[in-house]
């Protein structure tokens, strides 16, 4: 019996210590370490005042829930260190200014798009990640570091999902949570941080609130998890946008059939120049400012109403009615037309070498130019004649540039039902002038698209949160921009746009896959299969990271569904899909590399000489290929 009870012990221990390893690995995630730069030096993209709206202007977006002093008073699981403190969330990628201090915006002092928001009806304040959060960069080198307004950040952001390397802040944030609340130490401080004088009182409801709050973010977790959802990791800068939003739309709040794998993590675009564009996404799918944002917003977190608590539709009065913040909205994006690109700071990165960048200039004109320069529509085909400019987006068809094809597949196969809404042809066909092509007749509720299923549902949710806001309707042109309609249109390609500031924007392609220009136009066999993600270090002679191996970095490995880093190749030969121009030797590269960190500013533009471009008439198509517009 003695034996018996021995080898059970020795059993139950091991048992702790088998579960106790992972927890231990799951709960203090591998990231890097933050060194802060000695200079942080901010361009002349606009000025103090437009950055910190842009920074910390929220957008109706809640976590789950997480109020804002709640997030501030949570501790590391195995420490008593802030979860908040800029410096441990610098670790995650989100951007922190060495000398910044707490203000009005951002009493917390937390990370650039850490937003507070005050629920109008109950007085609570939510934390909100904005748009900047995603869409803000900066690159480091030898000890200074350049922000990059309206960039793409370079943070883990989105995943939940426990896994041993961690790394994520979703998974961080769910692990702090749930050692808080299973800690009693741990709560007892964090309520007396929360509570104050409040503790005695307010202290049992607010562990009955918080559970609540931990429950669902478990619950997404979960979920996620044991659906296999996101089965590409998408480590440092990058997220699966569109499959999340979907997921959350027609997944979270709609029906639990409608979730999607989602393997096609993208990286964040930059942000300067967009009002221009006529249509927006890598897609190019998606066309009403308004719509748009609110479309990220619901993606991001924003509540929304739908159904009762027996999973009937609301009544019409009181369906889709959300947390988004429509004049919150509307300031940010008048905010961005005041963004200018990043330009190359000389006395930072180094001179630019200029007879290089005056031959980049032309093989520029030679190679790239008839995608990649913007196209302004002819007065009579305009959207909306009220913007100018206004410049046409090429979405280049698959076939054509040969980049890994999975998003664009996804966001054109996937399909959703929709049929629990409720929703009738009548009440369709009242939507439809607000909608640009868009045909209820033609649509199958039971499998509708994800961009045309988002855009009916954005134009409800947009509507009421237009009405909930006291926006009158002589406002509202203005406020969806310039007067536009919601629009939809659906494409298996990807938008080309206009490169000036394109230096400052690595990795590259939609996904990340290359790391840096040099690659990009190198050929395919040239390119890294893998490399490592998360250093902010710049390397300015190729124009991207470094991506040497680093403790805490994430591995990107270009043999992974979504990830692959085929097409948009120079190549000598006959024309195959991906193949966009002829091949371009190493000096020419980085030629086009150094002009490349020149486009769009004029003072560097003004400095360079004029070389001829040369002409160049594509080759034949190999034997078996479809003949491909150049």
């Amino acid at each position: 019996m003695h034996t018996f009870r021995r080898i059970l012990k020795l059993l139950l221990c091991l048992l702790v210590v088998a579960l106790a390893i992972p927890l231990y690995y799951v709960a203090y995630p591998n990231l890097p370490e933050y060194d802060p730069p000695r200079e942080l030096h901010y361009l002349d993209q606009w000025d103090d005042e437009a950055r910190q709206t842009y920074y910390y202007t929220p957008q109706g977006t809640r976590l789950k829930g997480l109020r804002y002093d709640w997030f501030v008073a949570l501790e590391q699981p195995f420490s008593r260190d802030r979860l908040a403190e800029p410096t441990y969330l610098a670790r995650f990628g989100f951007l922190v200014d060495p000398e910044q201090q707490a203000s009005a915006r951002n009493p917390g002092n937390l990370p650039v798009g850490f937003a507070r928001h005050t629920d109008e009806e109950t007085g609570e304040h939510y934390l909100d990640i904005t748009c900047s959060a995603c869409h803000t960069g900066e690159l480091r080198y030898q000890g200074k570091a350049v922000r990059i307004d309206g960039g793409a950040a370079l943070h883990s952001l989105a995943s939940t999902v426990p896994t041993l390397r961690g790394g994520s802040f979703g998974q961080a944030l769910g692990m702090s949570m749930a050692f808080t609340y299973y800690n009693p130490l741990k709560f007892k401080r964090f309520a007396r941080e929360v509570l104050g004088e409040r503790y005695e009182e307010e202290r049992d409801q607010l562990r009955r609130d918080f559970k609540a709050v931990l429950d669902r973010l478990l619950a997404t977790a979960f979920n996620d998890w044991h659906r296999g959802l996101y089965p590409t990791e998408e480590g440092f800068g990058r997220t699966d946008a569109f499959g999340r939003i979907a997921n959350t739309v027609f997944g979270d709040a709609i029906d639990p059939a409608n979730y999607r794998v989602a393997d096609a993590p993208v990286s964040y675009p930059h942000l300067w120049d967009i009002w221009k564009f006529d249509w927006v996404q890598w897609n190019g799918s998606a066309m009403q400012p308004m719509a748009r944002n609110v479309g990220e917003a619901l993606g991001v977190g924003a509540t929304l109403r739908l159904f009762d608590e027996h999973g009937q539709p609301l009544p019409e009065q009181q369906r889709y009615a959300s947390s988004v913040r429509p004049r919150d909205l509307h300031t940010l994006e008048e905010t961005l037309k005041r963004l200018q690109a990043p330009r190359w700071p000389e006395e930072i990165l180094g001179p630019i070498d200029v007879e290089l960048a005056s031959q980049g200039r032309a093989l520029f004109v030679e190679n790239c130019a008839h995608c990649h320069a913007p196209a302004p529509k002819p007065e009579d085909e305009r959207f909306a004649p009220s913007r100018d400019p206004e410049w046409r987006m090429h979405v280049v068809p698959i076939e054509v540039v040969g980049t890994d094809p999975t998003t664009a597949d996804n966001i054109a196969q996937h399909r959703f039902d929709i049929r629990k809404l409720g929703w009738t042809r009548d009440e369709l066909s009242k939507l439809a002038v607000r909608l640009f092509d868009a045909d209820p007749a033609t649509l199958d509720l039971a499998s509708i698209s994800s961009a045309q299923g988002l855009a009916y549902l954005t134009a409800y949710v947009e509507n009421r949160a237009y009405q909930d806001a006291g926006i009158s309707p002589t406002e509202r042109p203005g406020m969806d921009g310039f007067g536009l309609s919601i629009g939809v249109q659906e494409k298996r390609g990807y938008k080309a746009r206009p490169l000036d500031g394109i230096w400052a924007t690595a990795p590259y392609l939609h996904n990340g896959s290359v790391p840096n220009l040099f690659q990009l136009l190198s050929p395919v066999s040239e390119r890294a299969t893998t490399f490592w993600v998360g250093n902010h270090e710049y390397d300015p002679k190729f124009a991207g990271f470094r991506t040497e191996e680093f403790p805490g970095g994430f591995l990107f490995d270009t043999r992974i569904r979504g990830n692959g880093n085929q097409g948009h190749e120079f190549r000598d030969g006959c024309r195959t899909t991906g193949v966009i121009g002829r091949g371009l030797q190493p000096d020419e590269r980085r030629a086009l590399v150094e002009y490349l960190k020149v486009l769009g500013n004029p003072e560097l533009e003004a400095r360079l000489t004029h070389i001829e471009p040369k002409s160049w008439t594509p080759g034949p198509a190999c034997p078996g290929q479809l003949a491909q517009a150049h």
